[in-house]
């Protein structure tokens, strides 16, 4: 009975194979990927000079990316369909490997069509089963081994606090980093130093490789000063409805210059004497006669080694050289211990409110800005101002070209240029206004701007970066030029070991990827970020989702490690507690080779949690394959 059964199974197998290929459509899909092979070696080879200088160890990958370039240089979904009909690789996974994908799909066709094997023309640079080893290979070189139960590496962006606090880098060396990120814009060499000396301790103590990516500034593009407010805080507790407490005003003290880890989680650092410090108590009170007479006391809760916690049931008005009492309660009453005054108090941040249909000058000069002038009817009489830091744009600026602020948060059009700056007229906003501040960045994705990508700055800071680190983040890179001169540079100062990271931050960049993949190719260690802060403002927030995905598919059939990077678990690293759509967006830095987060109070815990979710989705996801493993909920069918 099991004979004759395998023998009808046998029966059934070669009427369905003579059935399939009889299908009229196989000999079509035969010829059509024969053409596609020939199309994809022609367009190797008309594009060969591209190759010169690449460094040997990337010249197969490069040929890859080129076969990649011809094939997503027609519209193939027809021949997709027809492939999946045909039970065959529809070419969806093939970016790692194009030539050797397309071969495979050439010999199953041929036995499907009762053809001979096809001749092919010219050898594929990568084989089928080494596309995503020489990527892993390329990973590793970048950014380290491996962790173990998870191929996706962390980045962490430093605060300043990493380098005063050692155990802060430890805990997030244990937590899961991989690599350590320094933004050259903040800080000084002096506080790289001690970052890098904790990073390299803590990675020797616990025995966990972590490589160091410094982020060279670039060109920074920013809105000006604007005229401060008086120097005064308003330091109050949270309430419900009713007005009752729920969590009182919450105050660190401390004696040092630099805030700990965690004082973002605090309405107000105060700076008092080490002497205070040393003595107090929990229990004591600071009491103040605020700005407006009343009297406010701060009760002392936790006091340690290099600070202090005190909190506030009611409003207080802080301003500076207002008298501290520091108190404590004796037997009886409350006792006097000591007098000092306020000394400094942060200057009110102001902001330029701004609406759809009124325009505001964006000037040359960084002179503080200032709100439109309103008359009793509330139109504008003069317009808001606010400075420009590279006033050199106005130069390249046309009018009609797009102008955006603040992350995207607001939108212009250019009405008039000059060289003292340009007049913009606000196109996207809140309904009631949005407030424009200082330092806020500036995009402008249809200007052609001929800013450079290295400032003097950068390369003064990349004579410390080739000594220190282990990569160099290249900001606003835009054109092949841009890094062939940093790869120049690295030569001339002995750095041509150091690891070269594109920073894709631009409409240009993106629209020159390939080019930029080729260059970077150069250099025998490179990479790619996707920064999707910028790129969402220039590229437009509704079609980010497809650009980050050309961006993995380009850099997979290069060979070369991504990093996914911006606003990942930023809720969670800033607030405590993720959002539900971040826990997903986490998920999907899957695709990359490292994930990147920012820096918060809460960034250990987010360090942790991705660590979490990075060992979950390796069993899920490998780049777009699905992993079949058992799925839990698959067993329990049935039971």
């Amino acid at each position: 009975m099991q004979a004759a059964n395998v023998r009808t199974r046998d029966q059934n197998g070669a009427r369905n194979h003579r059935a399939v290929m009889k299908e009229p459509g196989v000999e079509q899909v035969y010829r059509d990927m024969l053409d596609l092979q020939d199309g994809l070696i022609t367009f190797e080879r008309s594009m060969h000079a591209l190759l010169d200088h690449l460094d040997p160890g990337h010249e197969r990958s490069a040929r890859n990316l080129l076969h990649y370039l011809g094939l997503r240089r027609r519209d193939n979904r027809g021949l997709q369909r027809r492939l999946s009909e045909l039970g065959l690789s529809s070419l969806g996974r093939s970016e790692s490997c194009v030539l050797a994908s397309v071969h495979r799909i050439l010999t199953s066709l041929a036995r499907l069509a009762d053809q001979a094997p096809p001749d092919h023309d010219a050898e594929p640079p990568v084989q089928f089963e080494e596309g995503l080893s020489r990527l892993e290979a390329n990973t590793a070189a970048l950014f380290g081994p491996a962790p173990a139960d998870r191929h996706v590496r962390i980045m962490v962006t430093m605060s300043t606090e990493a380098a005063h606090h050692y155990d802060h880098v430890r805990d997030l060396v244990a937590g899961g980093m991989n690599c350590m990120r320094i933004n050259c814009s903040h800080d000084d060499a002096g506080v790289w130093s001690r970052m890098i000396e904790n990073v390299r301790r803590a990675s020797a103590e616990l025995q966990k490789p972590c490589r160091i990516l410094m982020d060279l500034a670039g060109p920074k593009l920013r809105t000006g000063p604007v005229a401060t407010g008086p120097s005064v805080l308003k330091l109050r507790p949270t309430r419900d409805a009713l007005g009752r407490v729920l969590r009182p005003a919450r105050v660190l003290l401390t004696s040092s210059s630099v805030p700990p880890e965690d004082a973002d989680a605090f309405d107000f650092v105060m700076r008092i004497s080490s002497d205070w410090l040393e003595r107090m108590r929990p229990g004591d009170r600071i009491v103040v006669r605020d700005a407006r007479g009343a009297t406010r006391k701060i009760r002392i809760k936790q006091v340690h080694a290099e600070h202090a916690v005190g909190e506030c049931k009611k409003t207080v008005y802080l301003v500076p050289g207002i008298k501290l009492r520091w108190c404590r309660r004796g037997r009886k009453d409350w006792r006097l211990l000591d007098v000092a005054r306020l000394t400094h108090v942060p200057a009110t941040e102001q902001v330029i409110q701004v609406k759809v249909g009124e325009r505001v000058t964006l000037a040359a000069s960084l002179e503080p800005g200032h709100a439109a002038a309103r008359d009793d009817g509330g139109r504008v009489v003069d317009a808001a101002r606010i400075g420009c830091t590279l006033p050199e744009v106005f130069n390249d600026l046309q009018v009609n070209e797009p102008i955006w602020f603040d992350d995207g948060k607001i939108g212009g059009r250019i009405v008039s240029v000059s060289a003292e700056g340009a007049e913009v007229e606000i196109t996207h906003a809140l309904p009631l206004g949005s407030k424009l501040g200082a330092d806020k960045g500036i995009n402008l994705p249809q200007s052609q701007l001929r800013l450079p990508s290295l400032t003097a700055k950068d390369l003064e800071d990349l004579a410390f970066v080739v000594k220190h680190a282990d990569m160099v983040g290249y900001s606003f890179v835009r054109t092949p030029r841009d890094v062939v001169e940093l790869q120049e540079h690295l030569h001339d100062l002995g750095g041509e070991h150091l690891g070269v990271v594109l920073k894709i931050e631009t409409q240009q960049a993106f629209d020159q990827l390939p080019d930029l993949l080729l260059a970077a190719m150069r250099s025998p260690r490179a990479g790619v970020m996707i920064a999707r802060g910028d790129l969402a403002v220039e590229c437009g927030y509704e079609r980010l989702a497809e650009v980050q995905e050309e961006i993995l598919w380009f850099c997979e059939a290069a060979h070369l490690p991504v990093i996914w990077a911006t606003e990942v678990l930023a809720h969670l690293a800033k607030e405590g507690l993720p959002s539900r759509a971040e826990i997903t967006d986490a998920a999907m830095g899957e695709r990359a080779e490292c994930v990147m987060l920012n820096k918060g109070p809460h960034i250990v815990n987010a360090v942790c949690t991705l660590d979490d979710i990075l060992k979950r989705m390796a069993d899920h996801q490998r780049k777009k394959r699905s992993m079949l493993r058992p799925l839990k909920l698959a067993g329990r069918f049935g039971l």
